[in-house]
């Protein structure tokens, strides 16, 4: 065997090798990919008690219920199934009926999902203001896109703390604010 032969066997060999290597840990982590399962995913794949997952859905209007020493409890649904939730803890400042929640935790032998983690999600219809603006301009704004729970507060509506919420302003425009402040 030359010496080309043998440098060729050594780096197809390794590469044989770098290739089932990422085989085996691809298929370990199958599961741990997705960020979170529904609880359709969670019916279909027939999770049981005690393994640790991700679930993910809508909080349903009218299932939170909070008890003593911070104890929660909500149902979190996909439009297919639905899934009580316990948690003890502090939400967070986006947690609300009808948003979106990624909650982490085990489902127990009652079959209810006891997080230890729960994150809101944003709400993805949320639109600046100078975006609202050039649709409505151009003939192309949806009626839905200022209604509660289909998009953000409107600029300077009050906040259940009586706070009124600054307008969004583009950080062009904020930037040309500022300049134009200092040079007066």
């Amino acid at each position: 065997m030359t010496r080309k032969q043998r440098r060729l066997t050594i780096i197809g060999g390794a590469l044989f090798v770098l290739a089932v290597a990422a085989g085996l840990v691809l298929n370990a982590l199958r599961d741990s990919i997705v960020f979170f399962s529904t609880p359709t995913m969670v019916a279909e794949k027939h999770i049981g008690p005690g393994k640790r997952f991700r679930l993910g859905g809508l909080v349903q209007p009218g299932s939170l219920k909070k008890g003593d020493d911070l104890a929660v409890t909500f149902e979190v649904a996909d439009g297919g199934a639905k899934l009580p939730v316990a948690y003890k803890g502090i939400l967070p400042d986006l947690f609300r009926e009808g948003q979106g929640v990624v909650a982490e935790g085990a489902l127990d032998a009652a079959g209810v999902f006891k997080a230890d983690t729960v994150l809101a999600k944003h709400d993805e219809t949320y639109m600046p203001k100078e975006v609202a603006d050039a649709l409505k301009k151009q003939g192309h704004w949806k009626d839905d896109y200022g209604k509660p729970g289909a998009a953000a507060k409107p600029a300077g509506a009050a906040t259940p703390a009586g706070v009124a919420t600054p307008s969004p302003v583009s950080m062009r425009e904020g930037a040309e604010k500022t300049a134009a402040g200092a040079t007066q």
